[in-house]
């Protein structure tokens, strides 16, 4: 098992990560296999928060113009589909042994903690798996901002960016120019004026006012989750240019 140098980071998780091979909704299988990698995180004794998107159920932006509804109440509905993932990602976990808590943004207090910052923190230090639901629990803003947010209040010291079957940053769109070129580093201002789709303007420039780095690699490729978490996901770092990866447990941070 690979060595762990972040004490405490941040998963993203989009919804579609979890649909496999589905058209929608949540693939068993898959679900199971992001279950198991961040049980081996816990084993690597890195403390991991997980923000959890909610595209394989509904996407506010793309339901407010199908529909024609407010945008507002669209990205509520959103929210509701963070939730359901969070709850079946808990499940699963809980399936494994591990011990995790959901905290939502908005009130579901018959399923889900209400987000609070000290009582995540508590979580995490007794060596439980939080999930935070909901996003920011506010409209117009997206998962990878809640993400950003909550990785900035606990402490944490990476987000790691899963995406799906991308392994890395790219200058283009890779499945349609064979010679895009993928980025191992990447300023967070080169991605902001860039546009690159690291994750929204509003989550990447509270990154950056944080120092808080960013590692964005392929969910689907073996062991990626905890490869990223020892430092070696082979996907694109977005930071700082003078940012090094370091062990937390000899240098008190992993950022210098």
């Amino acid at each position: 098992m690979p060595q762990a140098v972040f004490h405490r980071a941040m998963l993203k998780l989009s919804g579609e990560a979890l649909m496999g091979p589905l058209a929608s909704g949540i693939d068993g299988p898959t679900l199971r296999r992001i279950a198991e990698q961040i049980q081996h995180v816990r084993e690597m004794g890195t403390e991991l928060a997980v923000v959890v998107g909610g595209g394989n159920f509904w996407r506010g932006k793309a339901a407010a113009d199908a529909l024609g509804m407010d945008q507002a109440t669209a990205d509520y509905a959103g929210m509701l589909a963070t939730i359901m993932n969070a709850v079946a990602l808990q499940d699963v976990l809980e399936q494994q042994g591990l011990v995790v808590r959901t905290q939502s943004a908005i009130n579901v207090q018959q399923i889900a903690e209400p987000y609070i910052r000290r009582r995540a923190i508590s979580h995490l230090e007794l060596g439980r798996i939080v999930i935070f639901a909901a996003g920011t629990g506010n409209p117009y803003m997206s998962t990878d901002t809640a993400a950003a947010l909550r990785a900035v209040e606990i402490g944490a010291e990476a987000v790691l960016m899963a995406k799906n079957n991308v392994d890395g940053v790219y200058d283009d769109d890779p499945s349609r120019n064979p010679h895009a070129r993928r980025f191992e580093r990447l300023s967070y201002i080169d991605a902001i004026q860039r546009r690159l789709g690291v994750m929204d303007s509003t989550a990447l420039s509270l990154c950056m006012d944080n120092a808080l780095p960013i590692i964005v690699f392929d969910l689907s490729a073996d062991r990626s989750i905890e490869r990223a978490v020892s430092g070696e996901s082979g996907g694109t770092l977005v930071s700082s240019q003078d940012t090094v990866i370091a062990d937390s447990r000899t240098t008190g941070a992993p950022r210098v």
